[in-house]
């Protein structure tokens, strides 16, 4: 009842075409019905002397006109069923593709790339002829089965009852099989969606597998999953193989008995031959209703099965949304910045990751946060871009305790460069333009020049046009991490955030990068976290963590008058620079 309810609610937002649809369907139905009673009247009229071949041309041309008129219709209804099918599988893709984006990183770990994938391919594919061809079948089965019933009823109800007592057992039969399509199908989709996540995964590192020789490993890791997929459609075609051959056993003593009874009662001239001919014809039609019930039941729970996988990540709840407490009214941000006392801890942990973190940044700024790996350093950049969600009353932003900030406001006051860049197999000033759609040309020379990114720009063979490949793969690391920079930059955000911004880039190249960027960026606010001192000296400020709490603050130069964590990391950073020298 609920798939039915939620089918429904799909199929009354196009009820008007619909309608129009079925109406053709109906007619194209009622003239299939008259034909049969053309062909018993020309039968039964062969012995009249009056009935002459004039007669017999006239009622072919009126079969032959029919057929053309059933024609039209049937492209009609399909044109409008089949379309609509086509735009509920748009809506759900749309509706789907909109809720993914507002889920939390939190769901993404827990889900595999290729199920989400496989979702919106193979499983929509299958709710489409559920409203398309699976809309279709219902009505015109309702309507011939009907209709044959109660004109085969008009020629000789005896019979008729006769006749149909073998089809009931259809149900039973569908009613069985449905139940294994369904299960067998379920768990097709699952292993298909494995599939997908595996062959997603192999061709993405195809470098590291290839560096390490392991393609004949992963190679076989595919294959294992293909080899289930085969063996679980092959128990599918086996059920469904079976299915059908009974239908037509049953329709076959069907008509067996139609032959008898109905040769029987012709011989006897209980009826006429034209009646027995036009019994026998609606007889076919009958037919095609009953072995479209075992079709429509496996577009049902296919499509049904499919659907309800996509409803299930639909009913995700977003763990990150604006709350009740949000203040519309804030619409930009300068830049200040407040932790008090932020604590934090990841769900399914107990070990906090940040302990009574308390720091005051005004705009303008720049604080350069330093520690030792799992230090909790990217957390806070998480927390302060809602990527995660914060306690409450501990991150404050120009004196607006975060959650009052909309999240469009708040992220589009944040340009952030993260560890893991990820660029889009679009060319180098698309990716470039990213961050904001309505720089000009020159804006991304400009930036590109800040980030030191441009002389490479140049000796690309399409310069600025130059596609650079998935996730960047045509680039070096540095130039990837100058690329996302730029795509940071060109945003002019009010507050900056370069997360390990500068590990591939070389010293020399990153000393020019942050003098351009104090250059361009005076009045912006700037967190940096990096392993390098270079990267972080002229910071006003600078924060040491250690097991998730601040131990030092302050600038570079009272930092290593400390001579504590912060000086012991410079001087080893200092040693390693002159070994390599």
């Amino acid at each position: 009842m609920k798939n039915l309810k939620l089918i429904i609610s799909y199929l009354k937002q196009y009820k008007k075409s619909i309608a129009i649809g079925v109406l053709c369907l109906i007619i194209v139905d009622a003239i299939q019905m008259v034909v049969p009673k053309i062909i018993q009247h020309v039968i039964d009229s062969l012995h009249n002397p009056s009935f002459t071949m004039n007669a017999i041309l006239m009622y072919a041309g009126i079969i032959f006109g029919l057929a053309i008129f059933m024609a039209v219709l049937r492209f009609l209804w399909r044109v409008l069923l089949i379309t609509n099918s086509f735009k509920i599988e748009k809506k759900i893709r749309n509706d789907y593709y909109e809720h993914l984006q507002k889920l939390s990183p939190r769901f993404f770990q827990n889900h595999n790339t290729g199920d989400l994938m496989a979702y919106a391919t193979n499983d929509l594919n299958a709710v489409r002829m559920l409203f398309g061809i699976g809309v279709v079948l219902m009505f015109d089965v309702f309507f011939v089965t009907l209709g044959s019933f109660l004109l085969m009823s008009n020629i000789n109800l005896k019979m008729t009852l006769y006749v149909i007592i073998p089809l009931p057992i259809v149900t039973f039969v569908t009613i069985y099989f449905g139940k294994k399509v369904h299960r067998l199908f379920k768990k097709v989709q699952e292993i298909f969606a494995h599939l997908s996540d595996r062959a997603q995964e192999t061709i993405s590192g195809v470098r590291i597998i290839k560096s390490f020789v392991r393609e004949n490993a992963y190679e076989a890791r595919v294959g294992e999953v293909a080899e289930d997929l085969v063996n679980q459609n092959m128990k599918l075609v086996k059920i469904w193989g079976m299915f059908f051959p009974l239908m037509f056993a049953i329709i076959g003593i069907s008509l067996m008995v139609t032959l008898y009874i109905g040769g029987t009662k012709t011989i006897l001239r209980e009826i006429t031959i034209g009646e027995f001919v036009a019994f026998t014809s609606y007889l076919h039609l009958i037919t095609w209703p009953v072995i479209a019930v075992g079709w429509i039941v496996n577009l049902y729970q296919r499509g049904t099965a499919s659907l309800n996988r996509i409803q299930d990540i639909m009913h995700q709840k977003p763990e990150i949304y604006d709350e009740p407490c949000v203040d519309r009214s804030i619409t930009s941000l300068h830049g200040d910045i407040s932790l008090k006392n932020l604590h934090y801890t990841y769900p399914d942990t107990e070990v906090p990751v940040l302990s009574d973190i308390s720091i005051n940044i005004k705009a303008g700024e720049t604080l350069a946060i330093v520690g030792r790996t799992g230090e909790g350093k990217s957390t806070i950049i998480k927390l302060l871009t809602r990527l995660f969600n914060p306690p409450k009353n501990e991150i404050y932003i120009d004196d607006h305790e975060i959650y009052q900030i909309p999240l469009e406001t708040l992220r589009q006051s944040i340009a952030v460069v993260t560890q893991d860049i990820f660029l889009f197999a679009s060319s180098v000033k698309e990716n470039i333009q990213f961050g904001n759609e309505n720089v000009t040309e020159e804006d991304v020379v400009e930036i590109a020049q800040i980030s030191q990114f441009y002389n490479d720009i140049k000796g690309f063979e399409m310069e600025f046009d130059s596609i650079i490949g998935e996730r960047g793969v045509s680039l070096s690391g540095g130039q990837k991490q100058r690329l996302a920079l730029s795509r940071a930059l060109i945003k002019d955000a009010p507050i900056l955030v370069l997360d390990d911004a500068f590990s591939s880039v070389d010293t020399e190249t990153e000393e020019i990068i942050l003098k351009n960027i104090r250059g361009s960026q005076k009045n912006k606010t700037v967190l940096i976290i990096a392993h390098r001192i270079s990267t972080m000296q002229h910071a006003d400020k600078i924060i040491v963590l250690s097991n998730g709490k601040v131990v030092e603050q302050g600038t570079h130069k009272t930092l290593l008058e400390l001579k504590g964590i912060y000086t012991d990391i410079y001087n080893r950073q200092k040693l390693r620079e002159e070994l390599e020298m």
